[in-house]
């Protein structure tokens, strides 16, 4: 058996730094993912699917709970400064009908959404979602959420809509629980 030469260990150390080092600046996740945002709790596993590796989260804009405007209230999370996820609550007198001909515009690919499990009407795009739902309290009669997903895609729609739709069931209620609606 031969020794290796102080040059090929040289070469080995070397090329197993550089492979380390570059691992190290491939990126990653280096956020924390907020527990709230927009005025709402956020389920991090629901929005995992959306968030891309980066240096900081941010939230932009308002409450969905505590608008401004009263009537609505639109936030947006990013990453290192592109826009992820965009979330908007109307606070409205009636049910609208995502499947509605007025709404068809909002989507690519819609359906509807099926046996939601809280009183309402919802829509599924490629990059969206819409839910018409009572909400019965002091603040609203009835909500309009929307969800749009402007992270990247991966190849698969599919499994993208079943991330957007798992998002929007996990969120509706929790606006709505911090709305104080009783429907």
């Amino acid at each position: 058996m031969t020794r290796p030469s102080m040059r090929h260990v040289a070469a080995t150390t070397l090329t197993c730094c550089l492979a380390l080092a570059l691992t190290a600046c491939g990126g990653g996740r280096e956020y924390t993912v907020p527990e709230a945002a927009c005025g709402v709790p956020l389920g991090e596993k629901a929005l995992e699917p959306f968030l891309v590796d980066g240096e900081k989260i941010e939230v932009v804009g308002d409450s969905l709970v505590e608008s401004g405007t009263g009537t609505q209230g639109t936030c947006e999370l990013r990453v290192d400064g592109k826009e992820m996820v965009h979330l908007r609550v109307h606070k409205v007198d009636k049910i609208y009908d995502p499947m509605a001909d007025l709404d068809a515009f909002r989507f690519t690919n819609r359906a509807k959404m099926e046996a939601l499990p809280f009183s309402g009407l919802g829509a599924l795009g490629d990059r969206n979602s819409m839910v018409s739902t009572e909400c019965a309290s002091p603040k609203a009669d009835y909500l309009v959420l929307h969800t749009v997903v402007r992270s990247p895609a991966e190849d698969d729609v599919a499994e993208r809509r079943k991330d957007i739709e798992a998002f929007t069931l996990d969120f509706v209620p929790k606006v709505k629980k911090a709305l104080g609606c009783t429907a």
